[in-house]
């Protein structure tokens, strides 16, 4: 029996009732259904439209279909027109017509609503809990440089060198601040809309704070138009997903060129990569390539649930139903990928050699050179001018400043002394970075204690959601 066909005298066309199904893809969504109902039942109880016996038998009922989720072929349903119409069906089949009692009062429109902030929610914990797992790896990579350097680039050219301790802080920066971000959005999908019926609200005196509760939501939705109609949630969450994916992306895109034989500061680990059916040397970064590929397809699918949502009325419409895909697909993707990426980076080799005597070429001394000449009271634009002159000389000579003699640096400006050679030294360059955020070795150190402590604050809040 349809949850609706009272009013039709008609069958549906055939082909449109297997096209505008959508069980088989909101199927995913049936142990939220099945938690929902269950408060709803409570509610209904407590409204007095449920007898005691009611409750138990309905109860019991949506325990057993969850108890059967696992079976093969449970879910190979071709009656079902949705998740709500597939729990209804096997509630009666189970428990007579008293299943039919659970729709009192309720609507499909505030399941799907409270189903999916059931998903989002669920899928932020793990999510935030990959990053943290991803956060540590990476911070404990960093760790293990110890005082290993390397170019940093600006523009892809030679700016100057950094620990490869602080070049790996950055990406748990960028990490953090997408895990910061899925918090934010949780804080925004933790309403409950159970209460709001198709649009108006309950027809009975339900206990929304009591369903609230019962599902550990923080609060109940405040409108029962808007929570019918909103999926802001499912946009906003997905976009944190978009910005996480093109951080993937960004990180890949640099380890693809630093395993690259022309940069050769990255060795690929062979679990994670493949080789050429033609070419017999190749060795192909393809986690890295399918990280970056990855971030479209996620980007598409917020750009998908912009389009779909940009020019509804208000509230409930069938053209929700197309969020689903694109926050399933979004979400799959990332959950799949974050724990590849945490295993690359545990394997990953690093050729701290290469880097570190990449680090001491390319005039990526020249800013503490400047430097040098400001503390003996040169206005920077002067000093940097000076400097400027100084690399052209090298470039001419084919050597590096710190080759250039005392005299040859005289001409340029007279207070230009002996200790100036050791101001261009790799550990001084590093070292005269001493400020907060900076790559100086002391406060490489900070951040990386830093970084451990957020860290472990993000899973003690994670745990205590769980």
């Amino acid at each position: 029996m349809k949850m609706w066909s009272g009013r039709f005298r008609q069958p549906l066309d055939p082909e449109f009732e297997r096209w505008q199904r959508s069980f088989e893809f909101d199927c995913r969504l049936l142990r939220y259904e099945l938690t929902a109902s269950s408060a709803h039942a409570n509610a209904l109880k407590a409204a007095g439209i449920l007898s005691a016996d009611d409750l138990i038998n309905i109860l019991q009922g949506l325990e057993q279909i969850g108890a059967q989720t696992a079976s093969p072929g449970f879910l190979k349903d071709d009656s079902a027109e949705d998740v709500h119409h597939f729990v209804e069906m096997h509630l009666v089949a189970l428990i007579g017509e008293t299943g039919y009692k659970l729709h009192s009062g309720r609507s499909r429109n505030e399941q799907i609503a409270t189903d999916l902030r059931l998903y989002v929610r669920a899928a932020i914990d793990q999510l935030r809990f990959d990053l943290a797992e991803l956060c540590g790896v990476v911070t404990n990579r960093a760790e293990q440089a110890e005082n290993a350097a390397m170019p940093a680039y600006t523009h892809l050219q030679r700016a100057e060198p950094v620990l490869v301790a602080h070049w790996l802080l950055a990406y748990v920066e960028m990490f953090l601040r997408d895990a910061d971000r899925l918090a934010d959005c949780r804080r925004r999908v933790n309403l409950c809309p159970l209460g709001s019926g198709a649009v108006a609200g309950a027809t009975f005196p339900l206990d929304r704070s009591a369903m609230t509760a019962d599902l550990d939501f923080a609060a109940s939705t405040a409108n029962s138009i808007d929570a019918t109609g909103d999926r802001d949630f499912v946009l906003e969450f997905v976009n944190a997903l978009s910005l996480l994916a093109l951080h993937m992306s960004r990180w890949a895109e640099e380890m693809i060129l630093f395993s690259s034989q022309e940069f050769g500061f990255v060795h690929l680990p062979e679990s994670y990569s493949t080789g050429s059916s033609a070419m017999p040397q190749k060795k192909n970064p393809d986690l890295l390539e399918l990280a970056r590929g990855k971030a479209g397809r996620v980007i598409g699918d917020a750009t998908t649930l912009l389009v779909a949502l940009k020019g509804l009325p208000l509230a409930y419409n069938k053209d929700l139903q197309e969020t689903q895909e694109p926050l399933f697909d979004a979400t799959d993707t990332v959950v799949a990928l974050l724990p590849l990426v945490t295993g690359w980076i545990k394997s990953v080799e690093f050729n701290h050699d290469r880097m570190q005597e990449a680090a001491r070429s390319g005039f990526m001394n020249a800013w503490a050179a400047a430097t040098y000449l400001v503390k003996r009271g040169f206005a920077f634009r002067i000093a940097h001018e000076q400097i400027g002159k100084a690399v052209q000389k090298c470039m001419e000579k084919g050597c590096e400043l710190q080759d250039l003699s005392l005299h040859e640096l005289r001409s340029l400006n007279p207070a230009f002394a002996q200790d100036f050679y050791e101001c261009l030294s790799l550990t001084s360059v590093l070292a005269i970075h001493d400020v907060q955020g900076g790559t100086a070795p002391a406060r490489v150190r900070q951040a990386i204690v830093l970084a451990k402590k957020r860290i472990s604050a993000m899973l003690e809040e994670i745990h205590a959601h769980a």
